[in-house]
């Protein structure tokens, strides 16, 4: 099947899916999660395929080190993305609630509900897990999905649709061609000129795709280029508090996007020696002057800057960074709340780890991705992301013509 025809019965299912009770599309989640845990044996096997190649790849230089890990899918991951999935299923459906509601005049009263947004194109690299974060939440956003992986987990990105799907057929009532898969690039192509048929590219993967994807296409992009995520010392703050959030934000997982790049540090913050001290026995390798101040190591190394104050770690920051999420650590009250209100970007923490930007850790049960984008979504996308709205007005034969004579008036009272 070609990708037109994909995407047309993806539009299809759209339409079907969009009204489908919450109660189908919990059985559906729960069909999934079971299905999945059932067979975890199956997807490491296929991941480890995968993690062969991608080995021969990292030695060839053809794809990085941080690539490979992101790419690696063991028991703590896969039991993430399972209670990601049961996670979902607890969340209340955003679908048809009423955002307002607004008498407009007797008998005739407005609403504003949510909705699907409709058909989502998504591309992404390497994470394997994904496929049920996105499907997950798609289903539960009642939208259609045609996913795009990249090659390197091509044997895992398809053992974990085939076991999805085979859950889903169980389900009586749900719509064929809700989540569909393609794999080529051809395919990619397509999909960025398919603006009649999908609403929405959220691509997950590094600059250079997410640039590629939105210098060509129509279709709206949700998504984020860098992860250029920075922490501010203070000169209050503490030393140990310091050491804990800074080591967490830059080992725990170094090759993600909310990985800490960049350390500013207060010109007066008295305890540098230790601070530098820790931080390189936690195998941190410490750079000043670095070439760039927007670049993304997803590695385990860190720039550094001391500057005068928090003006300057603000502006710094709303100069270099990514708009992706910034940290402050201080005792300082009214620094913390200046930095928070002032730094531009999707996430703005006091005394806590970059690594928090995540669906999962937010309650949204999974993400679609984090955005940088000031419409619409910003931060992790959950299932809110996922939707838009519609107007609806219920009348009982009123016409506008009676009110642009003042036979009739308004009086917009909210209910």
């Amino acid at each position: 099947m070609n990708f037109i025809e994909i995407a047309k019965k993806a539009k299809q299912a759209s339409l079907e899916i969009a009204d489908l009770p919450e109660e189908i599309k919990n059985k559906a989640l729960s069909a999934i999660a079971n299905k999945i845990e059932e067979n975890k044996e199956e997807i490491f096997f296929a991941n480890k395929q995968d993690l062969d190649t991608a080995k021969i790849l990292v030695e060839s230089g053809e794809i990085s080190q941080s690539t490979y890990n992101r790419l690696k899918l063991d028991e703590n991951k896969l039991r993430d993305m399972v209670k990601g999935i049961r996670d979902i299923v607890n969340l209340p459906d955003p679908i048809n609630k009423k955002l307002l509601v607004r008498e407009l005049d007797e008998d005739l009263t407005l609403y504003k509900i949510s909705c699907p947004i409709g058909v989502l194109g998504i591309i992404f690299e390497a994470r394997p897990d994904v496929i049920a974060q996105i499907s997950s939440l798609a289903l539960k956003s009642s939208n259609a999905v045609i996913l795009k992986g990249g090659k390197e987990s091509i044997n895992t990105n398809k053992k974990i649709m085939s076991i999805i799907q085979s859950a889903l057929e169980e389900i009586k009532n749900f719509p064929k061609n809700v989540l569909n898969q393609v794999f080529t690039r051809e395919d990619v192509a397509e999909m960025l000129k398919c603006d009649e048929y999908i609403n929405l590219i959220i691509p997950r993967g590094g600059n250079k795709l997410v640039k590629f994807i939105k210098e060509n296409t129509k279709i709206p992009v949700l998504g984020h280029a860098d992860g250029i995520c920075h922490i501010f010392v203070d000169e209050s703050a503490d030393l140990g508090m310091v050491q804990k959030v800074v080591t967490d934000a830059k080992t725990q997982y170094p090759s993600a996007c909310n990985s800490v790049e960049t350390l500013l540090v207060h010109k007066n913050f008295k305890e540098i020696e230790p601070l530098f001290g820790s931080l390189e026995l936690s195998d941190i390798k410490l750079v000043s002057n670095p070439d760039s101040w927007s670049f993304e190591y997803g590695d385990k190394i860190l720039a550094y800057k001391f500057v005068e104050n928090v003006e300057e770690a603000i502006e710094h920051i709303n100069k270099y960074g990514s708009g992706h999420t910034d940290a402050i650590i201080t005792t300082d009250k009214k620094n913390a709340e200046k930095f928070m209100n002032k730094v531009d970007s999707a996430g703005v923490y006091w005394n806590a780890s970059t690594r928090f930007a995540d669906g999962f850790r937010y309650g949204f049960g999974a993400e679609v991705g984090i955005s940088t984008n000031k419409t619409h979504a910003r931060g992790p996308v959950g299932l809110e992301g996922l939707t838009i709205y519609k107007y609806k007005l219920i009348g009982n034969g009123q016409i506008v013509g009676d009110y642009a004579s003042g036979l009739k008036e308004f009086h917009h009272k909210d209910l």
